[in-house]
C-alpha cells in the first residue's frame, strides 16, 4: 500500500537534506498539528518556514525554479486527515485503516490523540484540513529514457484560476487555441487496429496543428493510455520542434501508486517515479507519455473520481478565457472526445452536453460510446427503455446484471437528453460518409456547435473563421466556412487577413486572396504601421527599428519611446537598399495621427487606441498612401525572412524582376548582421532564390514563373512597355531587344527610382549580371552606337587615323549613321565607352611618358611649358575625378559628410596626399622668402611632381582594379607592386631639400 507523508527514496543529492528519508530526523518535516499553528495561518507560516530553506538548499542560478518553489506552497494546498476514526473496512493487507482510507501511522501525530471537540463521527468537512502542498516539480520516469514532465499535488478545492496561472506563468505553457477533453474507459479495452490508428493519428494531428491542450485522467490504463501512446508515436516520428504536444493528466492523488516518491516539500527537480503495473494492485500508475500532471487530493486514499469536479471546473474556466493572437481574439473552445466508457463516462457526456460542450463519440470503441452511437440518429420518442436494455445486454454483457430497473430508467433519460441536443453531438464513424479523419470530425463538431450558441448571422460566420485561423486549418475553412451558404465581402476579410499575416499563416493569406481580398484596398498607412508594430521581437529588422526609435528619442530628448512610423521603416530600408535609392516613405509633416477608439466585439488588438476593425472602417474612404501596396507588404514579409508568405505576395507584384532583385539585396544585407547562423543561412538561401527568380524561375520548376512567362509572351506584341516579369528576359530579348533592354534600365518608381540593373549590381547578383541577355545588353552599351561585331583592332586603327570612320571600315547600328559623310559618325565613335576607355589608357601612357621625360630630362630650376602642361593635366584629372565622385541628382538625400567621406576617405590615399600638399606649401613659402636662390624652385617642383605621380598612381590602380575584374593575370600580378614604388626616392629627396 502506498505510503504518504514521506519523501522520495530517490532524490537529487542537493535536495536530500530538505527531503529526508524515512529514517531521518522528522523535525525537518513537520508531522504535528502544532507545527502548523492554527489553520488560518497556514499560508503565512509555510512561507516563513520554507523561504530560508529554499535559498539554502536549491542550486544557485535557477531563478525560475526558485520562484516556483516559493510560489507553489504559498498558493497551492494539499489535504490531510487530522482525525483518525477506525473504519469497518481493512486495507489489502488486513490492517486497520481510518475512514479516509489511510493507516494510523500515515496520519499526523496529533490525529491519533483522543479529541475533545471533534466529535466521534468522521466528517470530511471538519476532519480534513488544507496544508501547503509537499509534492511538486519535475517528474522523471525511471528506466524510460529522458521522459520528464511537470507535476503538482493540489487540493480538490483549489480555484481553477490558480491552476491555470501555474500552467501558463510558471510551467511556461502557451494558452491553448483549443481544449480537447478525452474521456472514456479507465481500464484497458480492445479497439480495432484500424480504428485505433485512425484515432491516434487524428487526435495528435488536431492537437499539433491547432496548438491544443489534451486533458485526460493521466493514468497508464484505458483511454489515457491510448492517448499517451498516440503522443509517443507522434513524437518519435517527428522532429523535436514538431513534437511538442501538451498532454495534461488530471488524476486522483489517493489512487496513484508509488506516490510517496513524488513527495518533497522543497520540490523535486526531478523526482524519480517508477512505473510498476505488476504491483499496483487496485491503484494506478501515471502514464509516462503525458507532459503535465495535476494530482487532486481530497485527503482520502483509494477512492476514484475525486478529480472529476475540479477537472470540470478547470475545463470550464479555461473555456471562458479569451486568447488574443494575430489580431483575433476568441474564447478558447472546448470539445469532449469519448472512447468506450462506463457509467462515469455517461455522466461526463451528460454534464458536457448540459454545459453546452460539443462531444465527439467514436463509434466502434465499445460500451457507452457504442450505445449512444447506435441510437444517435433515432428520434427521441423511439429511444425507449426496452431499446436501451437491449443495447446494454449486448455491450455490457459482463456487468448487465448490475443494472437495476431504476438504473435503466436513469440511463434512458440521460441518453434521450444527450440525443436531443444533436447540434452538440457528433458521431465519428470509420469510413462512412467520406469521413476518415478524427481531427476533421473534432473541428467540425466545434463549428457546428458554434452555429447554435452565442453567435448569429454574419457574426457567427466571422467567429467560425476566427476559429479556423486560430487553428491554422485552411482545409476546414474551405470546406465548412467558404461555402455557398454565406457570401463574404472582401472588406469583411481584412481583419483576419491581418491576423494571418502576423501569425505567419501563408495558406490563409492565399485563401483570402482567392476570396477577393485586394491588396490595394487592404494595405493602408495604418495597416502598415500596425504590421510593423507587431513584428516578432526576435526579428533583426525589429531591433534595427528599435535602434532608430531610440536615436530619435535621444535626439528629441523625449521621455517616452516614439511609436513606429513608416519614415522609421524607410530609414532602415535605406541602409539595406543603399543610399542610391530614394526614401520609400518620406517623413510626413504631422507624425501624430488622429486617435480613435471604437469598441468592436472579439477584436481587441489596438493601433494607437483604435481597434483593427475600426482601422479599416476609418481607412476605407481614404486613398492609400503608398504607390505600390504589394511592394510594401512584400518588404514586410521579406525583412522577417518569411519565405512562403513572401512568395505569395511577390506573385502579386507588377514589377516582379525589380522586386526579386530588391528582396535579394535586403536579405543579403540583413544576413551580414544576423548573429544566428541558421537564420543567416536561410536568408542567404532565400536571397539566392530571389536572384534565380529574377533570371529564370521556370527553369527551377516554379509554376508561378511559368504562368507569368506565358502571359508576358502573349502580351509582348500588344503592350507598349510590359512589366518586368521574371523568367522571360531571355525570351523577350530574342523577340524584341529594345524592349527587353528597357526592362533593365527602366526607372522603378516603387523601389526608390532605381533600375533593375543597379539593384543587381548593388546586391552583387553575379548570376543575374552574367545572364546572357544582360551580358548582351552590357556589350551593346559598351560599344555605343557601333555594331558589336567590329573588331578591337579596327577601333584602335580609327582612333589613330579617324578618316577611316568615313569608310565602311567601321559599321554602326543606327540607320541615320549609315551615310559615309555623316558628321555624327565622328561623335558617335568618340562617345562610345570602349573608345573612351581606350583613349583613357592611351592618355595615361602619354601622361606617364611626358612625366618621365620632364623628371629625367627636362627638369629645370624654372618650370618649362611641358611641366606646366603636366600641372594642367593633373588639374583636369582631379576635376574629372571629383565630378565622378561628387553628388548627383540621385544622391540629393545623402548627407554631405557621407559624400565627402566617400570622396576623400574611400578613394584617395588621404594621409599621403595631405602630407605632400603640406610639404608643397611649406616649400613654396620658403622659396618665396629666398627668391635670390635660383635652385630654391627645385623642391617646389619636385614636390609638385611627386604629388602628380601620386595621383597618377591612383588612376593606374583604378585601371588595374578594373582589369582585375576581367581576370587579366598580367595586371593582377603587377598591381600589388605599384603601391610601394613611388614613395621612396621622391619622398626622401623632397624631405632632404625641404630641410635645406
Amino acid at each position: 500500500m502506498a505510503m504518504r507523508g514521506r519523501s522520495s527514496k530517490v532524490l537529487p543529492s542537493e535536495l536530500n537534506k530538505v527531503c529526508p528519508e524515512k529514517g531521518d530526523n522528522p523535525a525537518a518535516y513537520p508531522r504535528k498539528m502544532s507545527d502548523f499553528e492554527v489553520v488560518p495561518n497556514l499560508q503565512q507560516s509555510s512561507s516563513s518556514v520554507c523561504k530560508s530553506r529554499r535559498k539554502a538548499h536549491f542550486p544557485t542560478g535557477s531563478n525560475e525554479k526558485e520562484n516556483l518553489i516559493s510560489w507553489i506552497p504559498e498558493n497551492i494546498q494539499k489535504k490531510e486527515c487530522t482525525y483518525f476514526v477506525e473504519s469497518s473496512q481493512t486495507s489489502d493487507s488486513g490492517r486497520i485503516v481510518c475512514e479516509c482510507g489511510y493507516l494510523r501511522e500515515q496520519h499526523l501525530e496529533d490525529a491519533a490523540k483522543p479529541p475533545i471537540f471533534l466529535g466521534k463521527e468522521w466528517d470530511p468537512s471538519r476532519h480534513v484540513q488544507e496544508m501547503p502542498t509537499d509534492a511538486f516539480g519535475d517528474i522523471h520516469f525511471t528506466g524510460l529514457g529522458q521522459k520528464t514532465g511537470k507535476y503538482v499535488r493540489v487540493s480538490s478545492d483549489t480555484p481553477p484560476r490558480v491552476i491555470y496561472h501555474l500552467m501558463t506563468q510558471h510551467w511556461g505553457l502557451d494558452a491553448p487555441n483549443l481544449l480537447i477533453s478525452v474521456t472514456g474507459g479507465a481500464k484497458n479495452f480492445v479497439m480495432k487496429p484500424r480504428l485505433k490508428n485512425i484515432f491516434r493519428q487524428g487526435l495528435v494531428k488536431v492537437a499539433q496543428t491547432t496548438g491544443a491542450w489534451i486533458i485526460t485522467g493521466g493514468s497508464h490504463a484505458g483511454v489515457m493510455k491510448q492517448v499517451g501512446e498516440a503522443v509517443r508515436d507522434f513524437i518519435l516520428s517527428c522532429s523535436h520542434k514538431e513534437g511538442d504536444i501538451v498532454t495534461i493528466g488530471i488524476a486522483t492523488w489517493g489512487t496513484v501508486y508509488n506516490r510517496e516518491s513524488l513527495i518533497c516539500p522543497m520540490g523535486g527537480f526531478p523526482a524519480e517515479y517508477m512505473l510498476d503495473e505488476e504491483n499496483q494492485g487496485s491503484l494506478s500508475c501515471l502514464d509516462s507519455n503525458h507532459s503535465h500532471f495535476i494530482l487532486v487530493d481530497d485527503g482520502t486514499h483509494g477512492r476514484y473520481g475525486v478529480e472529476i469536479p475540479l477537472r470540470t471546473r478547470l475545463e470550464k474556466f479555461i473555456s471562458e478565457q479569451t486568447k488574443v493572437k494575430g489580431g483575433v481574439a476568441i474564447k478558447i473552445p472546448i470539445v469532449c472526445v469519448v472512447l468506450e466508457g462506463g457509467p462515469g463516462t455517461l455522466d461526463t457526456i451528460y454534464n458536457a452536453i448540459t454545459n453546452g460542450t460539443p462531444c465527439v463519440i467514436v463509434e466502434g470503441s465499445g460500451r457507452v460510446a457504442d450505445v449512444i452511437s447506435e441510437v444517435a440518429n433515432l428520434p427521441v420518442p423511439k429511444i425507449t427503455i426496452a431499446l436501451i436494455r437491449k443495447k446494454l445486454s449486448v455491450l455490457f454483457h459482463d456487468t448487465y446484471e448490475l443494472f437495476t430497473e431504476g438504473k435503466l430508467v436513469e440511463w434512458t433519460k440521460k441518453i434521450q437528453d444527450i440525443v436531443r441536443s444533436r447540434q452538440l453531438l457528433t458521431i465519428f464513424r470509420e469510413g462512412k460518409y467520406g469521413q476518415q479523419d478524427v481531427d476533421v470530425a473534432i473541428l467540425q463538431a466545434l463549428l457546428k456547435a458554434s452555429r447554435n450558441q452565442d453567435h448569429f448571422g454574419h457574426e457567427n460566420w466571422d467567429h467560425q473563421l476566427k476559429l479556423a485561423v486560430a487553428w491554422n486549418r485552411v482545409d476546414i475553412a474551405r470546406s465548412e466556412i467558404f461555402t455557398d451558404d454565406h457570401e463574404w465581402k472582401p472588406t469583411d476579410l481584412h481583419p483576419v487577413m491581418a491576423a494571418a499575416l502576423i501569425s505567419n499563416k501563408p495558406e490563409f493569406v492565399k485563401l483570402f486572396l482567392e476570396q477577393g481580398v485586394r491588396l490595394k484596398e487592404f494595405v493602408t498607412w495604418d495597416t502598415l504601421v500596425y504590421l510593423y508594430d507587431n513584428m516578432a521581437p526576435s526579428c533583426l529588422f525589429h531591433s534595427k527599428l528599435q535602434k532608430v526609435l531610440l536615436e530619435e528619442k535621444e535626439r528629441t530628448a523625449g521621455s517616452k519611446m516614439p511609436r513606429i512610423q513608416l519614415h522609421h521603416v524607410s530609414q532602415v530600408l535605406r541602409e539595406l537598399l543603399g543610399c542610391s535609392t530614394q526614401p520609400l516613405y518620406p517623413k510626413p509633416k504631422h507624425t501624430e495621427r488622429p486617435r480613435l477608439s471604437i469598441p468592436v466585439p472579439h477584436i481587441k488588438l489596438n493601433v494607437q487606441s483604435s481597434s483593427l476593425r475600426s482601422l479599416y472602417k476609418r481607412s476605407a474612404g481614404r486613398a492609400t498612401f503608398t504607390m505600390d501596396p504589394v511592394r510594401d507588404l512584400l518588404i514586410w514579409a521579406v525583412v522577417q525572412n518569411r519565405k512562403e508568405l513572401a512568395e505569395i505576395i511577390w506573385a502579386q507584384s507588377q514589377d516582379c524582376m525589380a522586386s526579386a532583385l530588391a528582396c535579394s539585396k535586403i536579405l543579403k544585407e540583413l544576413a551580414k548582421e544576423e548573429e544566428d547562423t541558421d537564420t543567416t543561412d536561410d536568408m542567404l538561401a532565400l536571397a539566392e532564390q530571389y536572384e534565380h527568380k529574377a533570371i529564370d524561375p521556370a527553369a527551377k520548376g516554379d509554376a508561378v514563373g511559368t504562368l507569368l512567362s506565358i502571359k508576358l509572351s502573349l502580351e509582348l506584341s500588344v503592350v507598349p512597355l510590359v512589366p518586368a516579369w521574371p523568367g522571360v528576359f531571355t525570351d523577350c530579348y530574342r523577340k524584341d531587344e529594345e524592349r527587353a533592354q528597357k526592362l533593365l534600365t527602366r526607372v522603378s518608381e516603387a523601389w526608390g527610382k532605381t533600375t533593375c540593373l543597379q539593384l543587381a549590381l548593388e546586391a552583387k547578383n553575379m548570376n543575374f549580371v552574367s545572364h546572357g541577355g544582360v551580358q548582351a545588353f552590357l556589350t551593346k552599351v559598351w560599344w555605343g552606337k557601333m555594331c558589336v561585331d567590329n573588331g578591337l583592332w579596327r577601333v584602335i586603327a580609327c582612333m589613330l587615323f579617324f578618316p577611316l570612320l568615313y569608310t565602311s571600315f567601321i559599321t554602326f547600328r543606327e540607320k541615320r549613321l549609315q551615310p559615309m559623310g555623316c558628321l555624327t559618325r565622328l561623335r558617335a565613335f568618340f562617345t562610345a565607352p570602349v573608345v573612351i576607355f581606350l583613349m583613357n589608357i592611351l592618355s595615361y601612357f602619354t601622361f606617364l611618358l611626358l612625366f618621365a621625360y620632364v623628371l629625367m630630362v627636362d627638369f629645370q630650376p624654372l618650370p618649362s611649358w611641358r611641366e606646366y602642361l603636366i600641372y594642367f593635366w593633373l588639374f583636369s584629372l582631379v576635376c574629372e575625378e571629383t565630378r565622378q565622385r561628387g553628388p548627383s541628382t540621385r544622391d540629393c538625400q545623402i548627407p554631405t559628410s557621407l559624400r565627402l567621406e566617400n570622396l576623400l576617405g574611400c578613394v584617395w590615399p588621404g594621409p599621403s596626399c595631405l602630407q605632400k600638399v603640406v610639404l608643397f606649401g611649406a616649400e613654396n613659402i620658403r622659396s618665396w622668402r629666398d627668391q635670390i636662390l635660383p635652385w630654391a624652385f627645385i623642391p617646389r617642383s619636385l614636390s609638385m611632381l611627386c604629388l602628380t605621380f601620386d595621383f597618377f598612381q591612383l588612376l593606374l590602380q583604378h585601371l588595374s582594379a578594373f582589369l582585375h575584374q576581367t581576370k587579366e593575370p598580367q595586371v593582377s600580378g603587377i598591381s600589388p607592386m605599384l603601391c610601394p614604388c613611388p614613395y621612396r626616392k621622391p619622398c626622401g629627396l623632397r624631405i632632404a631639400l625641404a630641410v635645406v
